[in-house]
């Protein structure tokens, strides 16, 4: 004769191994999913700043050789994570990104490349909500509009002329859409600022993959 606790238990048992499994298993597709979105996430973070500098103009694993830096100029309070290029050891460029907080709907996030002389290698638009066929003109794919930048500095144009045309500078706005351009304008001029004050201390070697917070 069955015993009836023995019966009862039984379904307990496999809900429990089936349980268990069931879990192991989401473990299992989770890490592979986590490991899968962290490479896309790679894939295209190399992209964009291949985007920015050529892959021929550095030698260096520059996703590795990482600093960070905290500086409020940048549009956040939060560390900003810069990407050192270098070549045969000596700097091409340091790759950070800055965001423009007074957008027309929200903050503009900019992946600005910087040489060591000060000049832009180039501008590029991360992340943005700005008005579709007005303001995402400040996208690459949209429009030639961000690339005016490579070959700026500090000098070039004159600090006065680091503005929209409509606000007597060099730098033209769109038509029906001016506060999106000066922005971008003001973001990239504040870290033309930041890499003036601190250029020495974002190429300063602390070895592949560490990361020191500098305080402004």
């Amino acid at each position: 004769m069955n015993r009836p606790d023995i019966n009862l238990a039984q379904p307990a048992v496999q809900l429990g191994l089936f349980s268990l499994i069931g879990l192991g298993l989401l473990a299992l597709i989770h890490a592979a999913t986590g490991e899968r979105i962290a490479a896309n996430q790679r894939a295209e973070l190399l992209q964009s700043l291949e985007a920015l500098m050529p892959k021929a103009s550095f030698d260096n694993d520059v996703l590795a050789d990482v600093i960070s830096i905290r500086d409020e100029r940048l549009g956040t309070n939060e560390p900003v994570t810069v990407y050192r290029a270098r070549r045969e050891g000596q700097p091409v460029a340091a790759i950070l990104t800055a965001v423009a907080p007074d957008g027309y709907n929200g903050g503009i996030t900019l992946l600005v490349a910087l040489r060591p002389d000060g000049e832009l290698a180039g501008v590029r638009v991360l992340e943005h909500h700005e008005t579709p066929g007005l303001g995402d003109l400040i996208d690459a794919s949209k429009s030639g509009w961000i690339r005016r930048f490579e070959g700026s500095s500090l000098l070039n144009p004159a600090a006065p002329r680091w503005r929209v045309k409509r606000d007597g500078g060099d730098f033209d706005q769109f038509t029906g859409a001016t506060i999106t351009p000066r922005a971008v304008v003001g973001a990239i001029y504040k870290a033309l600022l930041v890499f003036k004050d601190r250029g020495d201390e974002l190429f300063r070697v602390t070895g592949p993959g560490t990361q020191s917070i500098l305080q402004p």
